[in-house]
């Protein structure tokens, strides 16, 4: 089962050196975020994703980690992140570490022990082969290799970039004619494990309460039934439910009936692979576009088969608004569109994810030159916007000081704009909060049922339903009329929030046409949203 506080939990994800900058550096910092929980609390948010804050040289923004144990100098100190968390569960929040488990840094203490030719406790921490010449080209979940850059003889596999040399789990299906292929009950890979529950142990002991793990399906190689990696996931779940019975660990896998079978609490929908997610907020013709040639059928057609998993394995599903490897959603849709999409996310089952910044539209900064890394991804990762003073309130820094280029071009997109306007999309965001706690059947875990989805069609209607209280989400993000019949009892409806020409109203009208009993026509306006209660 999830952990109890997920099943009430709406997170935050904050990529630490966009969020808010202290000092003047013109990088984020942990007391910025500090500085910076109460807003977010106020939007309603009770639980927060942090990307990577460990030391590192930064190449692919911290998923290249130099020393597990350390904190980023750039962010603060260890005393600065355990503040943090103090802070953090001090107002009735939890607080979530961002683990990468599948490779370092090159400049790893344990990768440049790994490299010496005398065999120490390091040596089989990562994936090498036993020749320079011979480089593992074509071994499973691997990218590449480094080679010539040890006294070690051999080459070491990647993960990702050239910096990432990978972790040793084993392999599943060790190639015999390749004796360094390890089994995942060999000494190394167990190494490995160990090594990666000290980490956990370390930063859970000092208060964080969980993981979203970076990669987690990639670990063991060759396995492509995932059998291994399943197993070893399991055994990391025995050992938190042993030790750290509140923490919390959630994937990036894509595949729930792996992933929760492996003890994970909860899965990502993520952007690449079947998901169809960017059929929803993402495409040349996204479903939520007023234009209405989109089309969302693929999506919940996987998306219930997903969430039916999810439910017998006791697990939970997310869908994000955004995060730091996506374009952000204000890149194919205006403002009212987003919040037709806000309303849906937030009516949705699972554990709401919403990327900072995304609350009050931020856009994605065209052109920018590569950070870290991001490459393409750095447009979705400029500071946030906090007010009307210099750098948007972001930092004290010159301009050109800030680590990543600013949306100068629409500063006026900012939370100071955004709270003085009622219907604004900030305001609009945290009055759909406020409503998903206030009714428990837009909680996480109330039931959902499609009551109206065909291919290319408007609206989207489904119902959310637990002990006794049911309500039905009824929406047309399309720029026409649109209607469906659907099954809906006579009498006693009501109408729970309506939203309008990008007007979110807790009371209202709706178009409803009884044709029997049991059956009715809703009908509704471009760009409209009913919620119901039935």
């Amino acid at each position: 089962m999830a952990r109890e506080w997920l099943m009430e939990a709406i997170f935050y994800e904050i990529y630490p050196q966009s969020f808010k900058d202290t000092n003047a550096d013109g990088i984020g910092d942990f007391n910025g975020i500090i500085e910076k929980l109460d807003y977010i609390k106020d939007l309603g948010f009770n639980a927060i994703w942090m990307n990577p804050c460990f030391e590192s040289p930064f190449g692919d923004a911290g998923y290249d980690v130099a020393d597990y144990f350390k904190a980023a100098p750039r962010y603060g100190t260890n005393e600065d992140l355990k503040r943090l968390f103090k802070e953090v569960h001090a107002r009735g929040m939890h607080i979530i570490l961002d683990l990468v488990p599948g490779h370092t840094s090159t400049e790893c203490k344990w990768f440049k022990e790994s490299c010496k030719a005398d065999r120490n406790d390091y040596t089989d921490r990562y994936i090498w082969t036993n020749s320079v010449w011979e480089n593992g080209t074509g071994t499973g979940n691997t990218t590449g290799w480094l080679g010539g850059i040890s006294e070690r003889d051999g080459c070491a596999l990647l993960n990702f970039f050239a910096f990432q040399p990978a972790l040793n789990y084993g392999f599943a299906y060790p190639d015999p004619t390749c004796p360094w292929q390890q089994t995942p009950d060999a000494p190394g890979p167990m190494g490995t494990r160990a090594a990666i529950k000290e980490v956990m142990r370390f930063w859970l002991g000092m208060g964080c309460d969980g993981f979203r793990v970076d990669m987690a399906g990639s670990l063991v190689k060759n396995d492509p039934d995932s059998k291994a990696t399943i197993a070893l996931w399991q055994d990391f779940r025995k050992f938190l439910d042993k030790e750290f019975p509140e923490a919390a660990i959630i994937s990036e896998w894509g595949e729930p009936d792996k992933s929760l079978k492996g003890g994970f609490h909860m899965y990502f929908v993520l952007h690449f692979g079947p998901s169809h997610y960017l059929d929803l907020f993402r495409t040349a013709q996204p479903y939520f576009s007023a234009k209405g040639e989109g089309d969302a059928k693929e999506f919940f057609d996987l998306y219930t088969k997903n969430l039916r998993l999810a439910k017998n394995g006791g697990g939970l599903i997310c869908i994000p608004s955004g995060n730091h490897d996506m374009d952000r959603m204000a890149r194919t849709l205006d403002e009212k569109e987003m919040k037709l999409a806000f309303m849906f996310l937030l009516t949705m089952p699972g554990v709401p994810f919403v990327y900072y910044g995304d609350e009050i539209g931020m856009h994605y900064v065209e052109n920018l030159k590569s950070v870290e890394g991001g490459y393409g991804r750095t447009g979705s990762r400029s500071p946030m916007q906090w007010d009307n003073s210099t750098n948007a309130g972001f930092s004290s820094a010159p301009s050109d000081m800030l680590y990543i280029k600013q949306d100068s071009s629409r500063s006026k997109i900012n939370v100071e704009n955004e709270e003085r306007d009622e219907n604004s999309l900030l305001n609009t965001v945290k009055k759909l909060i406020s409503l998903r706690r206030e009714n428990a059947a837009l909680m996480n875990t109330a039931d959902f049922k499609i009551l109206y989805c065909e291919k290319g069609e408007y609206p989207l209607i489904y119902a959310r339903e637990t002990e006794g209280e049911k309500i039905i989400v009824a929406l047309n993000p399309s720029g026409k009329n649109a209607s469906a019949e659907i099954e809906l009892p006579i009498g006693n409806v009501k109408v729970l929030s309506v939203m309008s020409d990008g007007v979110l109203k807790n009371a209202g009208e709706a178009d409803i046409r009884f044709l029997r009993e049991g059956k009715a026509v809703v009908s509704l306006k471009p760009q409209s949203a009913t919620l119901l209660k039935v």
